[in-house]
């Protein structure tokens, strides 16, 4: 199970910091109450940012892991959620995922992914990120009624600049992760 973990430093200072050392679970997600002998499992790390890592805790009676995702980070997706959100706003603002690619994974650059790779790439971050917008935007229609499911017009509507949007709208729409798609949301894997 993962959960979000509103963490106030950006991932160069999370790293250098090495926070997920003193993260602290205040109670088992599965019993609340306690006794269920919740223990610190250590960590895991991500691919991207470079010497990120996500504390985790063990359940022995759920038979579970928890971890605690901090607010900047993508769910399932690797990178940060401003790294997720320049991707979708180039291809915003270029026109097409196609018209993209060279903005996004340009094919010169080191450990370039082919263009192959690259369209994946970019369609996967573009439909989860729009189907995390429609959501909230369903969700939510007291705040966002008439808003587009794009990255530029959720900026709009939050009046804050790009990179800042999925960070800004994964702490607004705290108690409804467990029901968003990734990358802003927790809803686990699996139908539904």
């Amino acid at each position: 199970m993962q959960l979000f973990w509103k963490y106030p430093l950006a991932d160069e200072r999370y790293v250098t910091q090495r926070a997920w050392e003193g993260a602290i679970l205040d109670s088992c997600p599965f019993h609340p109450r306690g006794g269920c002998g919740l223990q610190k499992l250590g960590s895991y790390g991500r691919v991207e940012p470079a010497g990120v890592r996500v504390p985790r805790w063990w359940c022995p009676q759920q038979g579970a892991s928890v971890s605690l995702l901090p607010s900047f980070l993508a769910a399932r997706l690797p990178g940060t959620l401003g790294d997720v959100e320049h991707v979708v706003a180039a291809v915003e603002a270029s026109g097409s995922v196609s018209a993209a690619v060279d903005v996004v994974h340009p094919p010169d650059a080191p450990g370039a992914i082919g263009l192959l790779g690259a369209l994946r790439s970019i369609r996967r971050r573009v439909r989860a990120v729009r189907a995390a917008l429609l959501a909230i935007a369903t969700l939510m229609p007291e705040r966002f009624a008439g808003v587009r499911p794009t990255v530029a017009a959720f900026r709009q509507a939050l009046g804050v600049a790009l990179g800042e949007v999925l960070v800004t709208l994964r702490a607004v729409v705290a108690r409804h992760l467990h029901a968003l798609p990734v990358p802003l949301g927790l809803r686990p894997r699996g139908p539904g």
